[in-house]
């Protein structure tokens, strides 16, 4: 009996950390600490493009779900449907932001490789700069551990994979 109440208790608890990044519950667009890369392992989705991966911080890939925007790694990157086009905030805040970290870098000007949209940055509260596509913040999704991955796509109806030329992809991707 406890161990099925533990397991159920554990299920709510991860049901209503979801439901929060899914758009149940109230959002802040004026913070957004910013939260580490999630690890990645072997790629296995090969670059749309023939440059070396670690010359580019944002690039494409060709996934189930057509073209997309990946980083330097061949992690999938998305947005956040709550956010506002260059409103230089995130949406995602507090508990979205572990299963939703921004994809951040250093660099004044990031290398991009076949994205067409326009990339830029915006400073998060911890003064790191997330970057942009077309004004708005992108992110990784926690699940996605391998290159290639799109676990994130259509979550809570509200996350959606980038497409090069930076529009969102609404489309669910196929099984």
């Amino acid at each position: 009996m406890k161990k099925h109440l533990s397991i159920g208790l554990s299920a709510f608890a991860l049901a209503a950390l979801l439901s929060g990044c899914a758009g149940g519950g109230a959002t802040t667009t004026t913070s957004a600490p910013a939260a580490s890369t999630p690890a990645t392992s072997s790629a296995t989705s090969a670059p749309a493009s023939s440059a070396p991966a670690s010359t580019a911080e944002l690039m494409v890939a060709q996934s189930k779900a057509g073209q997309i925007v990946v980083d330097g790694k061949g992690m999938s990157v998305y947005y956040y449907t709550k956010d506002t086009k260059d409103s230089g905030t995130s949406a995602c805040t507090g508990p979205c932001l572990t299963a939703w970290p921004p994809v951040t870098t250093t660099s004044a000007k990031p290398a991009v490789d076949g994205v067409t949209g326009t990339v830029g940055t915006i400073t998060t509260p911890d003064g790191k700069k997330q970057l942009t596509i077309n004004g708005m913040p992108v992110y990784y999704f926690q699940k996605d551990k391998a290159a290639g991955d799109i676990l994130g796509q259509g979550v809570g109806g509200v996350w959606y994979l980038v497409a090069p030329s930076g529009e969102m992809i609404t489309a669910p991707a196929p099984s």
